[in-house]
């Protein structure tokens, strides 16, 4: 699918595209568009930091005890809620009375994602999810897997940690070793792809159906205006089903990344070693 440059990318890369282009020219780094320095999934990250950091302090000065306003509401449920499934109830459940001082990363990461899944819910000609991009995904894994093994080092020691992988059995250690090393260097894979080929297949879907949809209707209307004006109406009530399915695959990869990395922080600092 031939991915759709939205504005906001255009005018980004009119503003800061030269000076991109003279930093990767200096790193010998040669952009895959070169009309386009600085890639599209980059500037919708920064959008969504941007996004997050502007909901933070506009939450942060309006914080009240007495009348907690709706968006408050919202980031109270996000962090913790009577079903038990916010960032710091799945930390707690996963990983101990330590989860609080997890709550930081395993948030920042959760929220950045959800953020950024949402923006599929908007036409692409306007924003882009930038974890369609298979890098983000991956940078998002990457930093969970070293985070979590830095963790396991930092409540057991290299030594201690490193015997986690060894397995109880000394005289097995030497077959278990490697396979337990695999195994866990593998969730990078495992993290990255899930999140990938959903957001990627949810936003195919809206635009092959969009597509579809918009041919059928041009269709209608060529054989009688009423059948085109009904088949209209039709294509465009459809998709909206296709957006609050790809709103619920949203929040629903953002729960997967908060939940998998709270079981692997919890693998890695757990005392049965």
């Amino acid at each position: 699918m031939e991915e759709t440059i939205t504005f906001i990318t255009r005018f980004v890369n009119h503003l800061l595209g030269p000076a991109a282009a003279a930093l990767l020219s200096w790193l010998h780094i040669k952009p895959e568009n070169p009309e386009l320095p600085v890639p599209q999934h980059v500037v919708m990250g920064i959008l969504v930091l941007i996004i997050g950091a502007f909901l933070a302090f506009y939450l942060r000065s309006r914080l009240s005890v007495d009348r907690p306003g709706p968006l408050q509401q919202i980031a109270e449920a996000l962090v913790t809620n009577p079903l038990g499934f916010g960032i710091k109830d799945l930390l707690e459940e996963n990983s101990g009375h330590d989860a609080a001082r997890y709550v930081p990363f395993v948030g920042s990461i959760s929220i950045f994602i959800l953020l950024s899944n949402l923006l599929g819910a908007f036409p692409n000609t306007f924003l882009f999810p930038p974890t369609e991009a298979v890098t983000v995904p991956l940078g998002c894994a990457l930093l969970t897997f070293f985070y979590f093994n830095y963790q396991g080092v930092r409540t057991h020691g290299v030594l201690g940690y490193l015997g986690h992988f060894a397995g109880p059995v000394p005289a097995l250690s030497w077959l278990i070793l490697p396979v337990e090393i695999i195994s866990a260097t593998a969730r990078i894979l495992s993290l990255t792809v899930r999140l990938w080929a959903n957001i990627f297949a949810s936003d195919l879907l809206i635009a092959i159906f969009l597509t579809l949809f918009s041919g059928v209707s041009v269709w209608g209307w060529e054989r009688s205006p009423v059948l085109g004006v009904g088949l209209g109406v039709f294509a465009a009530t459809i998709p909206i089903l296709f957006v609050l399915l790809h709103i619920f695959v949203s929040i629903v990869q953002s729960y997967v990344f908060t939940i998998l990395p709270s079981v692997y922080l919890g693998l890695a600092t757990a005392e049965e070693h």
